[in-house]
């Protein structure tokens, strides 16, 4: 009998396998998903928030747990726990790369979408992703030879420790990772800013399982047809008292309604990380060109300030939504992505309203058609046609350093634009709608992205900021300053069209140029901090064929785009757009991500009551036509353009 036991110390190595499999598992995951994993790394974000990388470390021994006494077999064990544990972490490094985010749960629609892009972005497969296969599988091969001759337990005891484990696991899962309140008292701290910093501070597994708990979207206390139309009362209300326009030297203010242009042509430009970096100049920075001439220029003749951007170094889809529909991303679930999660079904947005107006639609976007799923979002928002990477032919492409195959140029887009526009006027007489979206000036930055004689050059710059640092500011100005070539080539163009046309021009987000924010610390133009507000208030110019009003617009919230430049020009605007306004005339210019800005411009993380019930009531008007049952699209007569809610 005494030859059927197994020898203690082979049943300590069984025992403490899973163990040292898992944490194994653990690390080179964050290996692979960080890019390094240096002993920096280790004492600045693991010892630190030891607790998060305790219950990943949980986690993937308790999977392993669960499939041995499944499946009986370690080999399988340990190859299914290094899928789990370091798959999502190779998709995070991606996604990282691609889009400065991480892996989130509602990617989980795109990961096919996204290997393209990755693929089609140059990102090639790493070291620490090679090594992690042949670890795993001297893991598996280990686990073989370890348990071979392990008795094989009988169905009973195998029923009843699978189902230990399982709940075990459902514990975690559910017990911790989906409720916020027990992360936060073992010290995992929700940061709705940057997901980026928060997968650092908490590895891949706890980052992805506790933004689970961000799947789920409440109804705001006391929604009810009721609520929603005195809302909508006290906005009609308003519109009977003589008040002072919005912005008095605007043409809406300053011509006469009856001699207003009622449907002109609107472009929207959306330009990738654009922001005016010619505002270095005054903070010790010198550019050999004049990078904003046109900016500069057309602000002389035109609307222009600053759009309070929902996001810092990545996000772009949160500032498109924003800009297109008058809702507001900080209103959903943090991290949470509207095109993928939300935009999924046809909804109220300033597309789909403007072809109930008789306009007709589409987008341009110079990248591929299922990133962040614009390819299902735009048709819900009322976008008929989608020109796409896919589609374009003969452009040009530039900054080939990151990605192989180059990103088409901000001129080339504007031939795009152009000729999509002369296409749609020349098949129908409606008047058009035209959103682009632009990527010439996507991180990462290196001065190698574009060759000596055809980069802006930095000739001075404040003491000890790194040359990799002036190297990546002077391939970000490379793209502002083509950035502004492109505004100037438009604006061009449609001077000389003989119908009135509107073209709207913004920036989606600030970006971290090389080393994280030291071009804004060693400089003094904004601290080190994605919080600060001065890193999220990107360039806005809203500009005319048919209007030289000067207006200083000062700063805006992006969903505050669509209200304001109906206002600016006197276009009909449904009643949910004149709540806006209204908003942004008497509470605040913008309320984003836990920033509110007052009337003044200053920023307060403390709303005052007034401002936060004018905040409640935009939640309330925006649950009922995203998620609600429509109560405000019947008031508006505007059944047509979306599919209510059941039963919400």
């Amino acid at each position: 009998m005494n030859s059927l036991k197994t020898p203690k110390p082979l049943l300590a190595a069984r025992m403490a396998f899973p163990l040292a499999a898992s944490l194994i598992t653990m690390l080179l995951g964050e290996w692979i998903a960080r890019g390094a994993l240096t002993a920096d790394t280790v004492t600045s974000f693991i010892f630190p928030h030891a607790e998060a990388y305790l219950l990943a470390w949980l986690f993937l021994f308790l999977v392993w747990l669960l499939l041995d006494w499944i499946f009986q077999l370690p080999p399988l064990s340990t190859l299914g726990m290094a899928v789990l544990g370091c798959v999502p972490c190779a998709v995070n490094f991606y996604t990282l790369q691609l889009r400065g985010e991480p892996f989130l749960p509602w990617d989980l629609a795109q990961v096919s979408e996204a290997a393209g892009v990755a693929s089609a972005a140059g990102i090639k497969i790493q070291t620490s992703m090679i090594v992690t296969v042949v670890v795993e599988l001297a893991l598996m091969a280990g686990s073989f030879f370890l348990y071979r001759g392990r008795h094989k337990q009988r169905w009973l005891p195998r029923v009843a420790g699978s189902a230990a484990t399982a709940a075990a696991l459902c514990l975690l899962i559910f017990g911790v990772y989906l409720q916020p309140a027990v992360c936060q008292a073992v010290g995992i701290v929700a940061d709705p800013w940057m997901q980026d910093r928060y997968y650092r501070y908490y590895g891949v597994v706890t980052g992805f399982m506790t933004n689970l708990s961000n799947l789920e979207i409440d109804k705001p206390d006391g929604y009810s047809e009721e609520t929603v139309d005195a809302i909508l009362d006290n906005v009609d209300e308003s519109q009977k008292f003589s008040t002072s326009p919005l912005y008095p030297t605007s043409y809406a203010a300053t011509t006469a309604k009856d001699e207003q242009v009622k449907k002109p042509t609107i472009i929207y430009v959306m330009n990738e990380s654009y922001w005016d970096v010619s505002e270095l100049e005054q903070y010790g920075i010198k550019f050999d060109t004049d990078v904003s001439a046109n900016l500069h220029a057309l602000q002389q003749t035109s609307a222009y300030g600053r759009a309070y951007s929902p996001s810092f170094g990545g996000g772009t889809c949160d500032v498109e939504f924003e800009a297109l529909t008058g809702y507001s991303a900080s209103f959903l679930p943090s991290g949470s992505k509207p095109y993928q999660q939300h935009v999924t079904k046809p909804m109220f947005a300033l597309p789909s309203y403007l072809k109930t107006q008789g306009y007709q639609t589409a987008a341009v976007h110079c990248f591929w058609a299922k990133y962040w799923s614009r390819d299902t979002a735009y048709p819900n928002l009322g976008l008929d046609d989608f020109i796409s990477l896919e589609d374009m032919h003969g452009v040009t492409k530039v900054r080939k350093h990151y990605w192989t195959n180059g990103l088409v140029t901000d001129d080339s887009m504007a031939d795009q634009i152009i000729g999509q526009y002369e296409k749609m006027k020349a098949s129908s007489d409606e008047p058009v709608f035209l959103h682009a979206v632009t990527m010439q000036n996507h991180t990462n930055y290196n001065k190698d992205n574009y060759p000596d004689d055809q980069r802006v050059k930095v000739l001075e710059h404040p003491a000890g900021m790194k040359a990799s640092t002036v190297g990546a500011l002077e391939d970000f100005a490379t793209g502002i300053r083509d950035a502004d070539a492109m505004m100037g080539k438009l604006t061009a163009y449609f001077s000389q069209v003989d119908e009135p046309v509107i073209l709207v021009f913004w920036g989606d987000h600030y970006n971290p140029i090389d080393s994280n924010y030291d071009v804004y610390t060693t400089t003094g133009y904004a601290s080190d901090s994605s919080a600060d507000p001065r890193l999220h208030q990107t360039t806005l110019l809203l500009w005319s064929n048919y209007s030289d009003a000067q207006v200083d617009l000062g700063t805006i919230a992006a969903y505050d785009i669509s209200p304001v430049m109906m206002n600016l020009y006197g276009l009909q605007q449904p009643l949910y757009f004149q709540f806006l306004n209204r908003q942004l005339r008497v509470a605040s210019r913008a309320c984003t991500r836990g920033v509110t800005m007052n009337l003044d411009g200053t920023t307060t993380l403390e709303p005052t009551e007034f401002q936060q019930r004018w905040t409640q009531e935009h939640w309330m008007l925006q649950y009922d036509l995203m998620f609600g049952k429509g109560y405000a699209l019947t008031r508006m007569g505007l059944e047509s353009v979306a599919e209510p809610a059941k039963g919400k």
